[in-house]
This record gives structure tokens, sequence and C-alpha cells, in this order.
């Protein structure tokens, strides 16, 4: 059983929070716009961290991490990228592969909206962490928190990171 820590679009924004919220977590994922090197280390230090680059991230970024993620934990199979879109309107950079090999989890980011849905055609879920920086349009800055148990995820949270929140 794995305890996930999942944000994007940090933007090389770094919230105390982070530490907070994720150190009941066994792994760290990132789903891009990472914003810096220095950032991505600072949560590599704190737990395993796996993360794919976004579309502002240079080069030293894209060095260090894929573009199209694919890997198992537990026995679920998760598929990340940065621009990925959502059920029913799956970007075309992602979508022939998701048709031809569904994954059990599509994680994305990119568009700083908070979305987790279920796609029952392909039977696959899909998790958009929103936007954890404070860069964009975005009113609310969210991180969410999930369980992955052999096949089963679950027990997903939802945590908003407000501004007048004592730090």
């Amino acid at each position: 059983m794995k305890r996930i820590g999942l944000l994007s679009d940090t933007h090389g924004y770094w919230d105390a929070r982070y530490e907070k919220y994720f150190a009941e977590c066994d792994e760290i994922w990132h789903a891009g716009d990472i914003g810096t090197v220095e950032l991505a280390d600072r949560f590599a230090q704190l737990k395993p961290f796996r993360a794919v680059y976004g579309n502002i991230d240079g080069g030293d970024l894209r060095l260090m991490f894929k573009e199209k993620y694919r890997f198992k934990c537990e026995d679920v199979d998760v598929l990340m990228k940065h621009i990925g879109g959502y059920p029913g309107n799956y970007d075309p950079s992602i979508r022939g592969s998701i048709f031809a090999n569904p994954p059990k989890l599509f994680i994305s980011g990119h568009s700083h909206i908070l979305k987790v849905m279920y796609d029952k055609n392909l039977n696959l879920l899909h998790i958009n962490p929103g936007a954890a920086g404070i860069s964009g349009f975005h009113k609310v800055r969210t991180l969410v928190r999930f369980t992955i148990d052999k096949t089963e995820i679950k027990d997903l949270e939802v945590i908003e990171l407000r501004d007048n929140e004592v730090r």
C-alpha cells in the first residue's frame, strides 16, 4: 500500500505546507510545470519523487524528467503527462496511446483546474490536481492525496491551500 501526494503547476513556487501535507505520503508525484531544478530537488529530498516536465519547464528539467511517464505503482498502471486533457477531451498528443492501451490511472496538469473524473469507456480514473503554485488564473491552490492498495485507488483527498491559512 502506498500513499501518494500529487501536485502540479508549482511554477517554481515553494510552500512549506507541501511538507506538512505530504509528510504521511510514501511518494510525491508532480504533473509538470515544476519551474526550477531547485524545486524538484527539494521535493526529492522529502520523499521519492516522480514527475513529468511541463510546457514552462526548461532544458535542465527536460533532461531530468520525461514528457510522458508510464509506470506501475503497486498493481496500478499509471500514465502521467502535463498536457493530457481529460475524459471526453483528451489532448491529441496523448489520445492515441490512451485509446490503444488505457492505463488504470491517468494524471495530467496544465489547466490549473482540479478534476477527478472516471472514464467509463476506458475504465480509467483521471486526476488533475489543479495548481499548487501562485502563477496563473486559479483562485485556490490545490494538492491531492490518495492511496494505492494493490489494484485499488482509494481515500482521495483534496487539500486547498488558502492564503489566509496559518502556515
